[in-house]
């Protein structure tokens, strides 16, 4: 254990090293040859090796090429800098290694807790019972979507999980041109298939078209197919938009199907007061989907599946063979009944230590700082002749385009050249952020998530994209 402690020393000064100086770093820069073909390449050892040794190949072939999302100018995707009160606490919980499937001990009893302040902080309904931690929204939208099935498939009067999909109607999902890979994945994963899943057109602000969700709906059901659930987005990734979620609440009620939000990386955004009443009807949904690890800042993997009825869960998941009985357990039973990992990690610690250390006014802080920052990155773009914003602000996204000389770029060369654009950013290290396509166009795509990210950082980026632009275009 000496040498544990003396390594652990190391790795400490080594985490307080990174995280101190992040800002004063590249956001990104590609690997080496020699060290690429460490990563990739290496044989396996005949021996074992030192913890220091261990140590040291960490800190001189895996630290120098981080991801970058610890950068405050790390745009891309939706991916946050860890909190350091999640950081702090992850050893202890690897330490401790449970397995949180269930049983009376630490790690399963802290995640009741961390689940209800989760469903306490967007204001969604939560009954004991409703809800667990998972690796990810994707694996939370394969849970909840679960339970819709399970749910539809009872009222028809078949047990899916005895006699499956075959020789059924077939079930119909429901989602917008604008929603997350992950539901479809879980759709095809859960049996219903690509060929029912029915994408709704969006509206101007890309978010879901009610009139057409209603149309394609009744449609469905007059050629006797059966409709079991609607998917709305509570932020989507793209570009952050947010679907008229009550009305959408309101077309489930009347056509009896399961309400899904994905509220993986927006629902937060509840928390801010510009944004608030667009979030009306998320108490209505059936299930949301969440990622502390995403606007939280909890290290990754942890999502969060939340639902109304914690018995919908447990019908579609529990199974509970002789040699996992618990004759103590309550009444609630185990987490492991709710979702499909039986061996699940201790992901309670580190979202339980970063929700404690901000409390709700430090989440909203958080929140509602990095939401100002799309909303005046968007300003900065209006104002600028070299630039269009694409879409409206929602959460805490940003779309655009460059055009180098406006009103005389060719369309064609334009759009190639946005496409081009990020990656020419990226190789030059200053600032990190993804495009994307909206409305057919290739897009500059920001996302805001770190709290040390400034309004001096936006001027970095234009200035960046500038620079590029002009690179590309010699």
């Amino acid at each position: 254990m000496e040498e544990l402690a003396r390594a652990g020393r190391e790795v400490a000064e080594l985490v307080a090293d990174h995280l101190g100086t992040v800002g004063d770093r590249r956001v990104w820069g590609p690997i080496e040859a020699a060290d690429r073909t460490w990563l990739t390449d290496q044989p396996l050892p005949a021996e074992g090796r030192s913890l220091a040794e261990l140590v040291e190949d960490v800190r001189t072939r895996v630290m120098p090429y981080p991801m970058g999302n610890g950068h405050p100018r790390f745009f891309g995707w939706v991916n946050s800098p860890p909190s350091p009160a999640g950081v702090l606490v992850e050893p202890l919980a690897v330490a401790l290694n449970p397995s949180c499937a269930g049983g009376e001990h630490a790690g399963s009893m802290l995640e009741r807790s961390v689940v209800r302040w989760l469903a306490e902080l967007v204001g969604f309904p939560h009954p004991p019972g409703g809800g667990l931690l998972t690796s990810g929204a994707s694996m939370a939208t394969i849970v909840c979507l679960a339970a819709a099935r399970h749910r539809a498939a009872r009222r028809a009067g078949w047990d899916v999980r005895e006699q499956g999909l075959f020789g059924q109607p077939p079930l119909v999902l429901y989602q917008s041109g604008e929603s997350h890979s992950c539901v479809l994945k879980a759709a095809e994963l859960l049996g219903v298939g690509r060929q029912n899943v029915r994408t709704v057109p969006v509206d101007t602000r890309f978010a879901m078209d009610t009139a057409a969700l209603r149309a394609t709906i009744a449609d469905d059901i007059g050629q006797g197919l059966r409709p079991f659930c609607v998917c709305a987005s509570a932020g989507t990734v793209n570009a952050g938009a947010i679907d008229p979620l009550d009305e959408v609440a309101g077309i489930a009620d009347e056509f009896g199907l399961w309400f899904h939000v994905d509220g993986a990386y927006g629902a937060l955004g509840v928390l801010t007061e510009q944004n608030r009443a667009a979030y009306a009807g998320l108490d209505r949904a059936d299930s949301l989907a969440l990622d502390p690890h995403k606007w939280l800042g909890v290290p990754v993997d942890c999502g969060c599946a939340l639902v109304q009825d914690p018995a919908m869960l447990r019908d579609a998941f529990s199974l509970v063979p002789p040699y996992l009985r618990d004759e103590h357990a309550d009444d609630l039973g185990w987490f492991a009944e709710y979702g499909i990992e039986q061996t699940r990690p201790f992901r309670a610690l580190r979202a339980w230590a970063t929700i404690a250390h901000l409390g709700r006014e430090g989440i909203t802080r958080l929140v509602q700082h990095t939401t100002q920052l799309a909303h005046t990155l968007a300003t900065m773009i209006e104002q600028a002749e070299d630039f269009e914003l694409l879409a409206p602000v929602g959460a805490s996204v940003t779309v655009f385009r460059h055009h180098p000389h406006p009103g005389g770029d060719d369309p064609d060369r334009c759009d190639e050249l946005n496409r081009r654009i990020p990656t020419a950013v990226q190789q030059r290290g200053r600032v990190f952020f993804t495009g994307t396509t909206l409305a057919g166009q290739h897009a500059l795509r920001t996302c805001f998530l770190n709290p040390a990210t400034t309004e001096d950082d936006l001027l970095v980026l234009l200035d960046e994209i500038r620079a590029a632009a002009a690179q590309l275009t010699r």
